[in-house]
């Protein structure tokens, strides 16, 4: 089939042609009347000034505003340093945010999931960027985000190096905002995990998860909304709280923990249970002809899960393929360590659970 023809130009040959087509008695325009204030994002700036100081690491040497964020590493403390990089973004979950008019939280959202996105490869974060984009300038709610992020930033131990306000009239919603984060991390080469060293034998740890983290929101909101015909602010006996604090929970960030087994302990594999779940998401790790059993009922799951599934009669199938199901980081660890390293973990303030073990068989997970 040929190819559409390009629209027909008009042409118009001067400016008193394009003056004549102008409204009559129209006022002086500014970026501003556009919808652009950059007068207020500058003073939101000095707002989150402290904020971001806070974050702060001594390897910084830049300062808010600069236009690129410098970091020294001290690479002195690595043999080979490799960089670890990631960028995600808080998704459908920023819905509930706007519905409950909290925006404290989503900020360490975002940090969490890059950081657990970085640390599956043994990596420490270095610094975080962030890109808030919203339809017009809202001063008190970017404040509040940084603050988000900025305490997400102070959990794991990373800078908030730098970030973009977007203002972009006209793209999205009012009242509406999208938030995506960037993470840098360094591990050394020879301590790189990534999965080659699982053999069969290894068990599975899970690691507790305090809820829906970052996935499966637009299934959630479909239920808990649509079907059930709930709101944020209704109260949920088998919750313990309204829907809106439950589905705001922030993404828990397992990074201190963690890399302080690393320093002592075996660990073959990690995994964060992010979108697909624990089925599409420890395959990532698996080297060919090696699979994973996961024992169903070996773990507590978080009352959220069994009321999304009444509502919607969500196949266990389904269940499993879309949320954590209560698990949001797994460990493969050689069997004779695992009593050890789950126990260093609590003393951590961790919840683990023995979840499964290392086969051989196809590159994918079974649930038993």
């Amino acid at each position: 089939m040929p190819p559409k023809p390009p629209p027909k130009r008009r042409k118009i040959s001067d400016t008193r042609q394009i003056q004549r087509r102008t409204r009559v008695g129209t006022k002086k325009f500014t970026y501003a009347k556009a919808g652009v204030d950059i007068e207020a994002a500058n003073l939101t700036k000095q707002r989150i000034r402290s904020i971001v100081h806070s974050t702060f690491r001594p390897e910084v040497l830049s300062d808010v505003g600069s236009f690129g964020g410098l970091f020294a590493p001290k690479w002195q403390k690595y043999r080979e340093p490799v960089l670890v990089s990631s960028v995600d973004s808080v998704g459908t979950k920023l819905k509930i945010a706007f519905r409950m008019g909290v925006h404290n939280t989503v900020g360490i959202d975002i940090v969490s999931h890059c950081v657990n996105d970085i640390l599956v490869q043994g990596a420490e974060p270095l610094f975080f960027m962030d890109y808030i984009a919203m339809a017009e300038h809202r001063g008190d709610v970017v404040v509040e985000i940084i603050e988000g992020i900025a305490r997400g930033c102070r959990a794991a131990g990373c800078a908030l190096l730098g970030g973009e306000m977007a203002e972009l009239p006209g793209f999205y919603h009012k009242g509406e905002y999208d938030l995506v984060g960037m993470i840098v991390g360094v591990v050394d080469r020879q301590k790189i995990i990534d999965g080659s060293n699982i053999r069969p034998g290894d068990l599975i740890i899970g690691l507790a998860s305090n809820g829906l983290h970052t996935n499966g929101y637009s299934l959630a909101r479909k239920l808990l909304f649509e079907v059930a015909g709930l709101d944020v602010h209704s109260f949920v006996e088998s919750l313990g709280t309204t829907v809106g604090e439950e589905l705001l929970r922030p993404h828990y960030c397992y990074a201190r923990p963690v890399l302080k087994l690393l320093e002592t302990f075996p660990v073959h594999g990690i995994a964060h249970i992010t979108g697909g779940g624990l089925q599409d998401n420890i395959p990532r790790i698996l080297p060919s002809g090696i699979g994973a059993q996961i024992r169903l009922g070996t773990w507590e799951i978080p009352p959220i899960f069994p009321l999304l599934q009444q509502i919607g009669d969500v196949p266990q199938e389904e269940m499993f393929h879309t949320f954590n199901m209560g698990i949001g980081l797994v460990l493969v660890v050689p069997a004779q360590r695992c009593p050890q390293a789950r126990q260093f973990l609590e003393k951590q303030g961790e919840r683990t659970f023995l979840i499964g073990e290392v086969v051989r068989g196809e590159q994918k997970v079974d649930f038993v």
